[in-house]
Formats: C-alpha cells, sequence, structure tokens
C-alpha cells in the first residue's frame, strides 16, 4: 500500500539522517552532483543531436537498434526504459526519416522487428564519433588509472540506477 505522499516525504527525509548522518550528508551530496550532471548532459544531448535531424530520444532508439541488431517495440520501450506507445511514436518517427525499417520476425511471425538501414548506422556512427571526440577531450588531462576509474564508477552507479527502474511503465515511483 502507497502511503500518501507528505507521509512519504516525511518518513525518507527523516529516516537516513538518524540512522547515519555521515552517510546522509554523502548521499545528499552525490544526489545534487548527480541531479546536476543529469541535467547537463540532457541539454548537452538535445543540442547535440538536433544537428542531425533526430531527437535525443531518438537518438538513444537508434542506438538500442543498432546495438542489439534489432529490437521489438516491446524490448525498445524496456531498452529505453518508456512505456510501449512512447517507443511506438519514437520508432515510428525513425522509420519516417528511414534510419529504421520494419520486418517481420523471422522466429516468431506474429512479432515485428526493428531494424538500422544503412542510413541509419551511419547515423548512429556519425553520432557516436562525435561523441568519442567529446568524451576525449574530456578525458585527457586524467591520468589512465583515474580514466579506468571513472569508467567503473559511471559503470556501477548506471547499473545500480537500472536496478532500481520499472522497465514496464507501470508506476510513477522507484522499484526497490
Amino acid at each position: 500500500m502507497r502511503m500518501p505522499t507528505d507521509t512519504r516525504v516525511l518518513a525518507v527525509l527523516t529516516e537516513l539522517p538518524r540512522r547515519d548522518p555521515e552517510l546522509a550528508g554523502d548521499a545528499r551530496r552525490l544526489a545534487e552532483a548527480v541531479a546536476e550532471l543529469s541535467r547537463v548532459i540532457q541539454f548537452r544531448d538535445r543540442d547535440r543531436v538536433c544537428c542531425y535531424d533526430v531527437s535525443a530520444s531518438q537518438c538513444h532508439a537508434l542506438r538500442g537498434v543498432v546495438d542489439a541488431g534489432a529490437l521489438t517495440v516491446n524490448e525498445l520501450a524496456a531498452y529505453l526504459l518508456v512505456d510501449k506507445s512512447t517507443a511506438s511514436r519514437i520508432a515510428n518517427s525513425l522509420v519516417e526519416k528511414s534510419y529504421l525499417e520494419r520486418e517481420p520476425d523471422s522466429s516468431d511471425g506474429r512479432s515485428i522487428q526493428l531494424l538500422a538501414t544503412h542510413r541509419g548506422r551511419a547515423l548512429c556512427a556519425a553520432i557516436r564519433a562525435d561523441e568519442e571526440r567529446d568524451y576525449a577531450d574530456l578525458l585527457q588531462d586524467f591520468e589512465p588509472a583515474a580514466r579506468a576509474d571513472i569508467q567503473r564508477l559511471v559503470g556501477r552507479l548506471v547499473r545500480c540506477f537500472a536496478a532500481g527502474v520499472d522497465a514496464q511503465g507501470g508506476s510513477c515511483c522507484v522499484v526497490r
């Protein structure tokens, strides 16, 4: 049973500081840093990919299909962490732009797969090349060991965040 929002907020605000004040401070600072990083990356991605005739969501969808080789709309929705109708709209827009195509699934004739076209794979490669240049510029002043630590820690954060996400799109609350 879900608590009323104000009761839930109060419980969250008072529980952690009582258990471990140092951890609570670290958690607050990490939350602030991740929120700021997320905000900056979101707007940077939006500004970058619009130069390529796709939105940030379309870019993520195209990358998912290219990486997987083929995805159904349900699989794309799970990858993007959105509901099926949102994934379907994103896929439709990429099909209209000739970056994706639909084909019947060879193992299940009732299912349709999304595949990247040659044009879609080329676009994905161009966007990735730009990202890699940007990240190379960002990382160039770090020692190799620090770069490895950054990659490891960011990967671990991604796994931790992903473990708490309901990919079915049915809840507005974080799954624990």
